[in-house]
């Protein structure tokens, strides 16, 4: 199976792209994941939030396959803590899917087509982070899903 992480926009700090790489780096050992950004939508002065909604929902869409597995990271998604996470992970893994595919929407989300073709939403907490954090958090968090899955000290440490 492949995990890809979708973004829109490129992250614009150094040092947090060198943490999110490092967690890339370490999750090469357990599974093939692919980390996509998107490019930013041009001339989002000139749309509404409901036309730029719609632009990156076609552009996501464009970079989802139909027999891929899309889950949103959406702040109105299902809770996990980092053990029942990694459960959830691998019982998508046991079904045989060969992309999962998590997406990191948009300042003001995502569009109505992008939910309806959603499997999933899951929200990593109540509160609300930057979509640069986002990043930070989803890759160390499914590192950290594959270290409790394989009984090693990480998630203890």
């Amino acid at each position: 199976m492949t995990i890809t992480l979708l973004a829109i926009g490129k992250t614009d700090s150094p040092e947090l792209q060198k943490l999110i790489s490092e967690y890339q780096n370490r999750l090469r050992h357990y599974i093939k994941f692919d980390f996509r950004l998107l490019p930013d939508i041009k001339n989002t002065k000139n749309l509404s939030e409901a036309q730029q909604k719609e632009k990156e929902g076609q552009l996501i869409l464009k970079n989802v396959q139909s027999s891929d597995v899309l889950v949103l990271l959406d702040e109105h998604g299902k809770q996990f803590s980092s053990t029942a996470f990694a459960t959830a992970l691998q019982k998508r893994m046991n079904s045989g899917i060969k992309n999962l595919v998590f997406v990191i929407g948009g300042p003001y989300g995502f569009s109505e087509e992008v939910h309806q073709r959603a499997q999933q939403k899951i929200s990593l907490s109540k509160m609300t982070f930057s979509h640069q954090m986002v990043r930070l958090f989803f890759v160390e968090q499914l590192y950290r899903a594959f270290t409790i899955l394989r009984n090693e000290p990480y998630h203890h440490s």
